[in-house]
């Protein structure tokens, strides 16, 4: 398998100096040129038939990305992702977790795979202190991040997270209308447990690690009665918790943010401790055995 390291760092060099009626098609045609198959497969077309319809830009938008005009931010931003090396971290990291999954067996089926690290907007992302992912289609990365104290040292941890989709997802399809909260639990426990794996619980973000005892025993009971609901929008209530339901227009359902995905890992790891079984094991097993191993749902 190819590995292509997008050279990000180059890119936005390339955009902040360009006027700001030429950024959108930049960022469009030369930055989401390598991830237009990812955009595809997701249904975003890389530019929309009319003026204001679903596009690219629109759904980078929405994960979070730094608006573009936004030039000061942005070259701040950029200084540190220089600074801290960030394509060589990347590189690194992705050889790592290639590498621990191959001895297990496991490997992404696609014949490349392709990272590329963008600017987020720290307001935006203030619930993630700053930093995002997705790898929920094989042979694809993006780290979403406006880079701070806090997420700096997390780099590793949320790139093996969103590794670890791409390993589910080569041996599990994605049901986006039929997801269970249950699955959908699964999926985020297992790609967290494989980065605390390699990397300590220390390095897991906030969605798992905001969450006292209390607040966690509770929002296992409200999961416990959930477990079976279906559909992302329904199970993204109980997944990222009230507060961002009622910013992205689901209906709240009485637990506090990242709930499903701090219940998901408390999940897998009870699987992993009452079973013996390692996270490679588990990543190649059902939802449905994982919850009944972990015990933690009666």
């Amino acid at each position: 398998m190819k590995l292509y390291i997008e050279n990000t760092i180059e890119d936005y060099e390339s955009l902040f100096e360009l006027p700001h009626e030429m950024r959108e098609d930049y960022f469009r045609y030369t930055m989401m040129k390598p991830f237009e198959p990812m955009w595809r497969i997701i249904n975003v077309p890389m530019k929309a038939n009319q003026a204001g319809g679903y596009e690219v830009v629109m759904a980078a938008t929405m994960l979070g990305y730094l608006n573009m005009h936004d030039t000061d931010l942005g070259q701040r931003g950029l200084d540190q992702l220089k600074q801290i090396d960030i394509l060589s971290t990347a590189k690194e990291t992705l050889l790592y977790c290639i590498a621990c999954m191959g001895q297990a067996g496991l490997q992404v089926k696609a014949d490349s795979l392709r990272l590329g690290t963008y600017l987020a907007d720290p307001n935006k992302l203030a619930y993630t202190k700053g930093y995002t992912g997705f790898g929920g289609i094989p042979g694809y990365i993006q780290l979403i991040i406006y880079p701070n104290t806090y997420n700096i040292p997390r780099i590793p941890a949320i790139i093996a997270h969103e590794f670890h989709h791409n390993i589910r997802f080569s041996y599990f399809d994605w049901d986006h209308g039929n997801v269970t909260l249950a699955e959908y639990m699964i999926i985020e426990g297992l790609a967290d447990s494989f980065a605390s794996a390699l990397y300590g619980e220390e390095s897991l973000g906030p969605w798992v690690t905001s969450m006292d005892s209390e607040d966690l025993e509770y929002s296992i009971a409200v999961m416990q009665e959930a477990r079976d609901i279906k559909g992302f929008a329904e199970v993204s209530s109980y997944m990222f918790g009230d507060d961002i339901a009622r910013q992205q227009g689901y209906q709240p359902v009485g637990v506090s943010y990242a709930a499903g995905y701090a219940v998901g890992y408390h999940v897998v790891q009870a699987f992993l401790r009452n079973t013996k079984a390692s996270i490679y094991d588990a990543t190649i097993l059902s939802a449905q055995e994982i919850m009944e191993g972990s015990r933690v749902f009666r």
